[in-house]
């Protein structure tokens, strides 16, 4: 499946990328995120739709400031994990409503918070 580009009211949700137009891998060690291919992890995991992932971005500047992760469970469930850089929590938390809602309505899945880091 190819990434899916999600309005949030005042956030951007799009996928994570490192290209010449947008890398995201400074922000994502802001969030401790070091690992060189977590870029093109999720890229792949959105092709083989093992886990969704969202960057949570200032529609201005598109600059990375959460990320949200769904994971697709067993029996039409998924468990939805994220989170923000330092200051940033409004912008993950409007992101989290709108993956809820996405999730449950495009998708068809049950929705589970883990509450915790994304996977």
């Amino acid at each position: 499946m190819e990434p899916i580009e999600i309005n949030a009211g005042a956030w951007y949700l799009r996928a994570l990328r490192a290209d010449e137009r947008i890398d995201d891998r400074p922000a994502l060690r802001e969030g401790g995120i070091t690992d060189p291919e977590y870029v093109s992890t999720r890229s792949a995991q959105w092709a083989d739709e093992s886990n969704f992932s969202w960057a949570v971005c200032d529609p201005v500047t598109a600059e990375l400031v959460a990320e949200i992760v769904v994971a697709p469970g067993s029996g039409g469930s998924a468990r939805i994990s994220g989170w923000s850089r330092p200051g940033h929590d409004a912008a993950l938390e409007a992101g989290l409503g709108a993956v809820y809602r996405f999730v449950e309505d495009a998708f068809g899945l049950r929705t589970e918070p883990t509450g915790g880091p994304a996977s």
